[in-house]
């Protein structure tokens, strides 16, 4: 397949059984090629097809002498035929490529790939090709798709396209060959903020990519990822398609090719399920077929992939002196390595609801404006279907009295070792000095950054230092006027215990020293907002 093809692959006819699935040719197809289904909604279908239409250009490209690819819409019929096809949108099909799409799940946002081509001008790359990019649109009062925009990942140097959104749109997966790929081509993911901003892109690993060409991705509910591969050992021939389980942004175990009748000695690719069904589309250029790639609609019959053992985990979220009801909490689970699994908004009753695997360790957080968050570790057994009761209880304080200093109230915040960068824990209290912060718009602080004493003294000073400068940054990103914050590194001048040089310490004993402190310099504008403070004594609270 050359390079420019990233959207192109795939063929088969009538009714194939086999232990697995069932499949057949859908009347459909054309001679032209037709691929790439997803789902809008519960009853129609969007596909690519370069088949020829009154509607669409039918400007031709050079490589294959088909036209170029548009974005169509069909019925679906209860026998998975498409019915009534038309052209999906003026606005988003252009003169150039444009296939397949993914959808937010309230159906107001779409991504889709196209040629690098928007407001009627193309870009190359320093080779002279036209790359495939990512883009999205909102759709407005009229549905109407507006507001086209590529995404900020992509480049005009690497192919970007393919996205398929995991099932709560908090992850974008997609195909690329960007730099860090392991192969010709690679899947990939990214976290999609609530902001609508994007996390750094990163790769699905070994376990699912190769030094050849993986494609097509699509995650289902379960975290499934289905895509296409010509870089395993049981391949078929062509792309073949492939089934694993992610966990914590890598592939679990390994990639379980689907086999016969899906896979075939030619490309098979683009496999999609139905929303809650066993059934769903995939396509193919297989022998037999009616064109160039065909749709194939199937039946799956027995799973590729045993389902994990799961459990559910229930809560509420009150505030802890009085029981009150707290809707709006932000509910963050942390697997046992500390790695994020999931996040979710507790609801009208204050109540969430998690799924977790069984037999595994977790720690779960919640998180409201101007309350303490309140974390907890719990366990899941190894029996399936269990519902687990875990409730979380947050505190109203915001300022606590240490070594006689009024300091933020927040988790210790830690470092790696050697490292200035903020860690994803460490942006969870952060985000409460922001929020301390713009509720008490005069409120000034020092923020000091303290080392242990190992390693040499000046290397701890600079270490420190990095650090709060590191700490500062992050929160006037967030919008704070860095005229409040004065940061500075201590170095291993101002230990909280007898750890000093040469001393024998346990490495809890040395992580007391490892810390941060937002020390309040003038406490007098905290009362020109609350009225009172009720401070707490450093008894009872530490910040380390």
């Amino acid at each position: 397949m050359k390079k420019i093809t990233l959207i192109i692959v795939l063929l088969f006819g009538a009714v194939v059984y086999s232990q697995n699935y069932n499949i057949k040719n859908i009347d459909a197809n054309t001679k032209y090629s037709d691929f790439g289904v997803t789902y809008y909604g519960e009853n129609t279908a969007i596909y690519a097809s370069s088949k020829k239409t009154k509607q669409s250009r039918n400007k031709k490209w050079y490589l294959n002498n088909q036209p170029f690819l548009d974005l169509y819409k069909a019925t679906i019929t209860n026998t998975g035929e498409f019915t009534g096809s038309e052209l999906f949108s003026k606005d988003l099909n252009t003169k150039m490529h444009e296939s397949n799409v993914t959808f937010t799940k309230d159906l107001k946002t779409v991504y889709f790939s196209r040629d690098n081509y928007n407001s009627k001008k193309y870009k190359t790359d320093d080779k002279g090709w036209v790359l495939i990019q990512l883009y999205k649109a909102d759709i407005d009062t009229d549905g109407n798709w507006k507001n086209i925009t590529k995404l900020p990942f992509n480049s005009d140097q690497f192919d970007t396209g393919h996205p398929s959104l995991n099932a709560n749109d908090t992850k974008l997966y997609f195909t690329s060959n960007r730099p860090g790929s392991m192969g010709l081509t690679d899947i990939w993911a990214v976290d999609v903020n609530k902001d609508g901003t994007y996390g750094e892109p990163y790769n699905l690993g070994s376990e699912v990519n190769t030094e050849k060409s993986e494609m097509f991705p699509h995650i289902d509910a379960d975290d499934v990822l289905y895509y296409s591969s010509n870089g395993k050992k049981d391949g078929n021939g062509g792309l073949d398609v492939y089934a694993i389980e992610i966990q914590n942004k890598k592939g679990v175990g390994e990639a379980v090719n689907l086999g016969f009748p899906i896979n075939s000695a030619k490309d098979d690719f683009s496999l999609v399920f139905q929303n809650g069904k066993k059934t769903g589309h995939f396509s193919s250029n297989r022998e037999g077929g009616k064109g160039d790639d065909d749709i194939y609609f199937f039946e799956e019959l027995v799973s590729p992939i045993t389902a994990k053992c799961k459990q559910f985990v229930q809560g509420t979220v009150r505030e802890k002196e009085s029981g009150a009801l707290l809707p709006g909490a932000l509910v963050t689970l942390y697997d046992a390595k500390g790695d994020k699994v999931e996040s979710t908004i507790a609801d009208k009753f204050a109540v969430f609801n998690l799924k977790v695997n069984c037999d595994s360790s977790y720690k779960v957080t919640a998180v409201k404006d101007y309350y303490d968050m309140d974390e907890k570790t719990f366990a899941s057994s190894n029996e399936a279907n269990l519902e687990l009761a875990l409730n979380l209880d947050l505190t109203s304080g915001e300022f606590v009295y240490v070594r006689g200093k009024l300091m933020v109230k927040i988790n210790p915040i830690y470092f790696d070792l050697d490292k200035s960068y903020i860690r994803p824990d460490a942006q969870i209290e952060l985000e409460r000095v922001v929020r301390i912060m713009e509720k008490y718009p005069k409120l000034k602080i020092n923020l000091g950054s303290h080392t242990d004493s190992r390693a040499h003294d000046d290397y701890n000073w600079s270490l420190s230092t990095r650090r709060a400068r590191s700490t500062k940054n992050w929160i006037v990103r967030k919008g704070i006027d860095p005229a409040r914050i004065k940061a500075e590194g201590f170095g291993e001048t101002e230990l909280v215990n007898k750890c000093s040089n040469g001393v024998n310490c346990s490495e809890e004993d040395h992580q007391l020293n490892r810390r941060t402190e937002f020390v309040i310099v003038n406490p007098e504008v905290i009362k020109e907002v609350d009225g009172a403070v009720d401070l707490v004594s450093a008894k009872s609270t530490d910040i380390r």
